[in-house]
């Protein structure tokens, strides 16, 4: 099925940013924390049937630590394998690109933590524990 698609190391614009993330089930962002944010992707990873950019992800990080994000997959294409193209991309250009000693990390969200898990990631409990704060927003 991936032959109707096409992966590129690239960075999503605001306007494809917000949707995916919106009909993926992630919490939305805004058009303005979209473009504030977006310029300091390591790593971008979109996915594109024909024109339409139907998935993505995202590494952020300073070189010392990295940390995967929003990745996102339309829901009328997933199951497809593109989450997993998605990774693997991700992952291939982080270790071309950061050293040996990056930490990166992630927060899975349930069941994505099995696609994770096949790209060498660990659950870190209960030696650590994630830790979130939304800055100016109520949940």
């Amino acid at each position: 099925m991936m032959g109707e698609y096409a992966v590129s190391v690239e960075v999503p614009g605001v306007e494809d940013y917000c949707r995916l993330r919106r009909i993926a089930g992630l919490t939305p962002r805004s058009a303005t924390a979209a473009a504030a944010g977006l310029p300091n992707t390591v790593v971008g990873v979109l996915v594109r049937q024909g024109e339409a950019v139907v998935g993505m992800g995202r590494a952020v990080g300073d070189g010392l630590c990295y940390q995967i994000v929003d990745i996102a997959v339309d829901p009328a294409h997933q199951k497809r394998g593109l989450g997993k193209a998605i990774m693997s991309n991700l992952m291939q250009e982080l270790k071309q690109l950061a050293p040996a000693e990056a930490y990166v990390s992630l927060i899975a969200d349930g069941d994505a933590r099995h696609l994770y898990a096949q790209y060498g990631f660990d659950s870190t409990a209960p030696a650590s524990i994630g830790m979130a704060q939304w800055i100016g927003k109520k949940l």
